[in-house]
């Protein structure tokens, strides 16, 4: 449909002719007759000049068509024609889903390193994570990453590729030291508790057990079980020990704990599930 934005400044159309009439010009003002000049062959010389007093006339006429459609154009400009209708209705009905990616320092053991490749856990986990997101177009997806704290670091959208990029962009230790399940969790359920019902999903992936949370875990999992929120819970890595690089290059096996007792409590408790990736 075609409208104009600003449809009122058509009111300003009219306004050179209202100037005119409320301020002639000095020579519609004099009424006094002008001075004539006599002169005896003033009629041979209008005779002499026959096309002079049209071509004023056409050239008055010209000046003004001109002006008049420049005001008009720039009246039109003014109020802004635009076409609304051309948009597309996208019937969207797909899931909430926010995924909550471990980023602590322990995502850097590289237990799930191949015979051709060393990779580390965070590694694996965006290359994972990426193809997911490939098949859940329709679904508005949400990123929070955690470590020591818990950052909502995409809000939902339906872009599934930039949120891809943007979880390619992390690097271990950038959510501070520790590990933070709770404060994901809670994160998690203030921005899917106003999404609509049956579909609020949070994904949560970790290597390690809760232990820098301002919010216990299991309380956090209350709430989200009160909101309606199903949470699926992986477990990456060996969950006994695993190869750590060290400053000087080189690795040593490190002690590294997997709650995984707490992953699955979390997920029976909102009816999701829980998945161990050991490779």
């Amino acid at each position: 449909m075609f409208q104009f934005y600003w449809p009122w400044f058509a009111l300003l159309l009219p306004l050179p002719m209202i100037v005119r009439f409320l301020f002639p010009s000095k020579k519609e003002r004099t009424t006094e007759a002008p001075p004539r000049l006599l002169f005896p062959q003033l009629v041979r010389l209008k005779k002499a000049f026959p096309t002079a007093q049209a071509i004023t006339k056409k050239s008055k006429f010209s000046t003004l068509f001109l002006l008049s459609l420049l005001w008009i154009c720039l009246i039109t400009t003014l109020m802004q024609p635009e076409l609304v209708d051309q948009y597309t209705n996208v019937k969207n009905e797909g899931h909430d889903l926010m995924l909550a990616v471990d980023i602590s320092l322990s995502m850097k053991a590289v237990d799930m390193s191949t015979k051709s490749s060393v990779l580390d856990r965070l590694d694996v986990t965006k290359d994972v994570v990426n193809k997911f997101l490939k098949g859940r177009q329709g679904d508005r997806v949400g990123l929070i990453i955690f470590g020591g704290h818990a950052f909502l670091h995409v809000p939902f959208t339906l872009d599934v590729t930039s949120v891809g990029k943007l979880l390619n962009d992390t690097l271990p230790g950038m959510a501070g030291q520790g590990t933070a399940i709770g404060d994901a969790i809670g994160l998690a359920v203030r921005n899917l508790r106003e999404r609509p019902e049956g579909s609020r999903v949070l994904i949560l992936l970790t290597d390690g057990e809760d232990n820098s949370s301002s919010i216990p875990p299991y309380e956090a999992t209350k709430l989200a079980k009160q909101y309606g929120i199903r949470i699926y819970t992986i477990g990456v890595g060996n969950p006994n020990a695993a190869p750590y690089p060290t400053q000087f290059g080189g690795y040593q096996i490190v002690q590294m704990p997997l709650d995984e007792k707490l992953l699955k409590a979390i997920a029976e408790a909102t009816g999701g599930q829980y998945f161990h990736a050991a490779d």
